[in-house]
């Protein structure tokens, strides 16, 4: 691998200025660890952000920060405020400081060939240019914050954004029992087969957060070479079930649950919807852990026999020696929803077509850096890396 870089909770407020959130940015909401938005609160001049601490204890903080950069050109290295240098502070602050952009999305559905269907969302301009096919994470959509952020850089650097929101995230629910993993990839396959026969010759990219960015690597080994021209992957679970086993415990927990919360919901829709649906959702609908509802209902669903047969058969580590496409993996060594010793294990994979874009801290889509590095680092480190190998 090619080195490229550097070396009970209670619910609390943060009071975040206008000013931390980049121009273009909306913020009339913010966006929860499920994906779910919530009014912003106060005044015109701030914005009140729910956090979870790890610690239970409320406090309220200020921070005077200025836009974020949106030209990622000769992006210093990664570097966190001193304040905020620990995992669970860049996870959930980094989390809180992105909001939802008034970017105008032009949403276009596709059918599916089970008679389900996609909703695509990409922007007016450019209407030429590299595209961009954008992955959100588990329970994410094309409304996430990372998503927003990535979209917008895209733009300002000539390129087509298309945000695919994974079966049941885009607003409304899909139409098969089915929805998405961590190891989908007939469905973005679809999206980048549709996208090449409508746009011959133009170079196609991909940039995949956590879930998203592991269905890419899987996707990217199972086609080999020449379906996508370069792609960028952010804090990738890349061994599913060390991912399930570091959120069982600690603060592992605290993350999991604001995700159980949301796939619960889902569950229930499929149950009253499909009868067959019913005997696999009481056990799913009583599990406490990622593991006992993957073991219920996304292993079963999808195919598998059981959780260890789905994390086995779609978790990116084992499959990284085959890819064949320029990539760029961003990873922070203290992403608190992986052990350390896989990182290890990534970074000893030989692959030339992998490129190391590991950094020390950053926590799991945190990323919060200093003004001088770049605020929301990851977003531009992931375009400014994939447009040069694009154009």
């Amino acid at each position: 691998m090619r080195d490229v870089l550097e070396t009970g909770h209670q619910r609390t407020h943060l009071i975040l200025p206008a000013t931390v959130f980049p121009r273009g940015i909306d913020m009339q909401y913010v966006e929860g660890f499920d994906g779910h938005r919530s009014q912003a609160t106060g005044k015109a001049d701030s914005v009140n952000l729910l956090l979870a601490e790890a610690d239970g204890k409320p406090s309220v903080s200020t921070m005077q920060v200025t836009p974020d950069r949106q030209s990622s050109g000769d992006l210093p290295p990664f570097r966190p405020p001193v304040w905020l240098r620990g995992p669970h502070g860049q996870t959930i602050v980094g989390r809180a400081y992105r909001s939802t952009c008034r970017i105008s999305y032009v949403r276009r559905r596709i059918d599916t060939p089970d008679g389900d269907f996609l909703d695509l969302d990409g922007v007016r301009e450019p209407s030429s240019g590299p595209l961009v096919i954008v992955l959100h994470g588990l329970e994410g959509s094309s409304r996430s914050g990372y998503v927003v952020q990535t979209c917008s850089l895209l733009s300002a650097r000539g390129a087509r954004p298309v945000a695919l929101n994974f079966r049941s995230c885009s607003g409304e629910p899909n139409r098969t029992m089915r929805s998405y993993h961590s190891g989908e990839t007939g469905d973005l396959g679809l999206v980048i087969d549709l996208l090449r026969s409508e746009n011959p010759g133009t170079p196609i990219g991909a940039i995949g957060y956590s879930l998203g960015g592991n269905a890419l690597l899987c996707y990217l080994e199972e086609t080999g070479s020449g379906c996508l021209d370069a792609a960028v992957t952010v804090s990738v679970p890349f061994d599913l079930a060390a991912s399930a086993r570091q959120l069982e415990s600690g603060m592992g927990r605290v993350y999991a649950q604001h995700f159980l919360g949301s796939l619960r919901t889902k569950i229930r829709g499929k149950a009253d919807r499909f009868p067959k649906a019913a005997d696999l959702a009481r056990p799913a609908l009583a599990a406490r852990t990622i593991r006992g509802i993957d073991d219920a209902w996304t292993a079963p669903v999808h195919g598998y026999q059981n959780a260890a047969h789905y994390y086995e058969a779609c978790s990116a580590l084992g499959r990284l020696c085959a890819i064949r496409t320029p990539t760029l993996l961003i990873q922070a060594e203290d992403d608190p929803f992986l052990p350390a010793g896989i990182i290890d294990t990534v970074r000893e994979v030989e692959n030339p077509f992998l490129a190391n874009g590991f950094t020390r801290r950053g926590g799991h889509l945190g990323y919060l850096g200093t003004l001088s590095s770049g605020r929301l680092w990851a977003e531009a480190r992931a375009v400014e890396w994939l447009v040069d190998h694009l154009v």
